[in-house]
C-alpha cells in the first residue's frame, strides 16, 4: 500500500470514528456476505439445475428467490488450488497454489483480509483445506486437512485444536448459527464463510440420511460406459474410472475382511487405511447404527460377487456411489435451510448477499468416472447460485462464462472496497442488476497436477458458451475442440474436422490473447514443471 494511500486509510478511519449515530448507521447499509461454498458438490446433484438425482430444496431456494448461473466454472478444478483462486481473485500461476501439494504464499493479500480493514466482521467456519491460521479472520473454526465426517478435529483461533461428538456438517452449521446469533457485533456488516467438508470423498452420510439413501435406485448417466473414441489420449489415461480405480472400502464401503475373503485387492495404498480412518472415528454407538445398514450391503453382495459380471460390478458401484454421495448433501441442504430461515426470522435476509458455491464439478459417472480437474463440463462447471433480495430480481438464470475468479472483486465491489490492481476477476454485481454488456466472452482454464493422483494430464484451455480448446501437454501436444451446443456430453474432438477450421483459428487467437491477458505462458509452465517434479508429494 502507498504512502498515499495510507493517509487517506487513516483520515478515512478518523472520519469513521467522528461520525454521528446516524452516520453511522448509514455505514452499516453495506451488505451483509455470507458465502456458503461445499467439496465437490457437482451442479447435477443440485435440483435447481436438473432433479433426475436428487431434490436439493433449500439451496434451491436461493435461485428461487434469485440468480441461478448455468455456466459458473473454475480456472483449475482441484481443491485447494480453487480456494487459493476465490481468496485472491488471482489465477494459480500468479497466486502461487498451482496444486494441492504446493503450499499457499501467505504474503497473498486476501479479500476477508481487506473486508476486515473496511469494518467488517469477518468469520470462517469449516473447511479451508490449507493452512491453520486464515488471514483476516475475527474468529475461525476449521477443519484440518480434509477433515473427517464423524467426531471431527477443529482448528480454532481461540480455543486451540478441539474435537466435537458428532457429524461434521451438523456441528459446522450449529457453529455458523451460534455465531451469527450469539458472537458477532448485529451493529455492524460481517462476512462469513460457511464451508462444508462434503460432499467430498469418502462419502459418510448422517445416520439419518444413509438409513433411507442406501434403499434408493438412481439412474445410470448415458456415459457411464463411455470407451472414449474419438477424444486424445488424456481421457483414457486418466484414472478416475468408478470400476477400476474407486477405492473399494474406503468408497464403497465393502469392509476389508471381506475384501480378503474374496480376494479382493485394493486399489491404492490408501484403500483400507481410509475405511480405518473414516469409519474407525464413529462412537461404538454410532459404528452400531453403521454396522446395522452396510453388514447387510456386505453381506449381499458376498452372495452375488462371484457371479457378477463387469457391467454388473460397474453398476453396483455406481449406486453405492450415488448412496453414500448424495447421502451427505442432504446434511448440507439441510444446513442450507437452516441458515436461510435464520436470516429470514431475524430481519437480515433484504441486506444480505447469500452465494451458493462449490470449489468446482464433480463426475457423477459420467464417462464412467469419479472426481474433477478436467477441463471437461462436469468437473470444469460449479453450482453458483446467489441471492441478494435489495438487487436481485428472483427466479433470474444467467448464461455468462463466471468464474471462482470473481467472487474476491464481487464481494469488494458489493461493499464498495476498492480492490487491488493484481485481481484479476471481473465483478458480478453489474450482472445481478442484469446488465451483462461487456462482460467476459471467455473463460480461460489451466490445470497442472500430474503426474498424480487420477493422472489427469496437464491442459489448459479456453471455453465459450459455443466451444471449448483444450491443449494437452507435458508428455503429450494434443489440441481437442468441442462443439458445446451440439455435443453436450463432449464424446467427438473436432478439432481436425475442417468445417471447424474457422472456429479453431479464431479460438487459438483469443486463447493466446487470454494468456497474455492473465500473464500466463509457456515459461511459466516449464517453470512449474520443474518446480513439481522436485519436490516431495504424498500419495493421497
Amino acid at each position: 500500500m502507498t504512502k498515499v494511500k495510507i493517509l487517506i486509510f487513516g483520515l478515512s478511519v478518523l472520519v469513521f470514528g467522528c461520525q454521528s449515530p446516524k452516520q453511522k448507521k448509514v455505514q452499516t447499509k453495506r451488505p451483509n456476505i455470507i458465502f456458503m461454498m461445499s467439496d465437490d458438490h457437482a451442479y447435477q446433484a443440485i435440483s435447481a439445475y436438473t432433479d433426475r438425482l436428487t431434490q436439493t430444496p433449500n439451496i434451491d431456494r436461493i435461485a428461487q428467490e434469485g440468480m441461478l448461473f448455468t455456466n459458473a466454472c473454475v480456472t483449475n478444478s482441484i481443491c485447494a488450488p480453487s480456494r487459493a483462486v476465490i481468496l485472491t481473485g488471482k489465477h494459480s500461476h500468479l497466486n502461487g497454489k498451482t496444486d494441492n501439494y504446493f503450499p499457499f504464499d501467505t504474503t497473498q493479500v486476501t479479500f476477508p483480509q481487506l473486508l476486515q480493514d473496511a469494518g467488517y466482521q469477518t468469520a470462517m467456519f469449516g473447511k479451508l483445506h490449507f493452512g491453520n491460521s486464515p488471514k483476516g479472520f475475527d474468529e475461525f473454526k476449521i477443519l484440518p486437512g480434509q477433515g473427517a465426517y464423524y467426531n471431527p478435529e477443529f482448528i480454532t483461533k481461540n480455543e486451540g485444536n478441539i474435537i466435537l461428538e458428532g457429524y461434521t456438517t451438523d456441528i459446522i452449521t450449529d457453529m455458523t448459527i451460534n455465531w451469527l446469533d450469539k458472537e458477532r457485533n448485529k451493529d455492524e456488516p460481517f462476512l462469513l464463510m460457511y464451508l462444508h467438508k462434503a460432499p467430498h470423498r469418502e462419502w459418510l452420510p448422517a445416520e439419518r440420511h444413509y438409513k433411507t439413501f442406501t434403499q434408493k435406485t438412481f439412474p445410470e448417466p448415458e456415459t457411464l460406459f463411455d470407451n472414449y473414441e474419438g477424444r486424445g489420449s488424456a481421457a483414457k489415461e486418466a484414472e478416475m474410472n468408478l470400476l477400476t480405480h474407486m477405492n473399494w472400502a474406503g468408497d464403497s464401503k465393502i469392509y476389508p475382511e471381506l475384501m480378503d475373503e474374496l480376494g479382493i485387492p485394493e486399489t491404492c495404498d490408501w484403500d483400507k487405511a481410509a475405511f480405518a480412518r473414516e469409519v474407525g472415528r464413529q462412537n461404538p454407538e454410532q459404528r452400531a447404527a453403521w454396522d446395522k445398514v452396510y453388514g447387510p450391503i456386505n453381506e449381499e453382495f458376498r452372495k452375488n460377487y462371484k457371479d457378477m459380471s463387469e457391467k454388473e460390478l460397474m453398476q453396483w458401484r455406481y449406486q453405492r456411489y450415488m448412496q453414500d454421495y448424495l447421502g451427505t448433501i442432504a446434511a448440507v441442504d439441510e444446513g442450507v435451510g437452516t441458515v436461510l430461515d435464520y436470516l429470514d426470522k431475524n430481519g437480515l435476509a433484504e441486506n444480505t448477499i447469500i452465494v451458493y458455491t462449490s470449489d468446482q464439478g464433480f463426475y457423477l459417472g459420467e464417462h464412467g468416472w469419479f472426481d474433477k480437474r478436467f477441463i471437461y463440463d462436469q468437473s470444469f462447471k460449479t453450482p453458483l447460485l446467489v441471492r441478494w433480495p435489495e438487487v436481485i430480481k428472483p427466479q433470474t438464470v444467467n448464461t455468462q462464462m463466471v468464474q471462482n475468479l470473481d467472487f474476491a472483486q464481487t464481494f469488494l465491489d458489493a461493499a464498495d472496497v476498492e480492490a487491488p490492481s493484481d485481481m484479476q476477476g471481473e465483478s458480478l454485481v453489474p450482472l445481478f442488476n442484469g446488465k451483462t454488456e461487456g462482460f467476459r466472452d471467455a473463460a480461460y482454464y489451466h490445470y497442472y497436477e500430474y503426474p498424480s493422483v487420477h493422472m489427469v494430464k496437464r491442459h489448459y484451455g479456453i471455453v465459450t458458451e459455443e466451444y471449448k480448446l483444450i491443449h494437452f501437454y507435458y508428455d503429450v501436444d494434443e489440441w481437442e475442440l468441442y462443439d458445446r451446443k451440439k455435443d453436450i456430453h463432449e464424446m467427438t474432438n473436432v478439432y481436425d474436422d475442417p468445417a471447424y477450421s474457422e472456429v479453431v483459428k479464431e479460438l487459438h487467437k483469443k486463447l493466446d490473447d487470454l494468456r497474455l491477458k492473465y500473464k500466463d505462458s509457456a515459461e511459466l509452465d516449464s517453470t512449474y514443471i520443474h518446480d513439481y517434479l522436485n519436490q516431495t508429494r504424498p500419495s493421497h
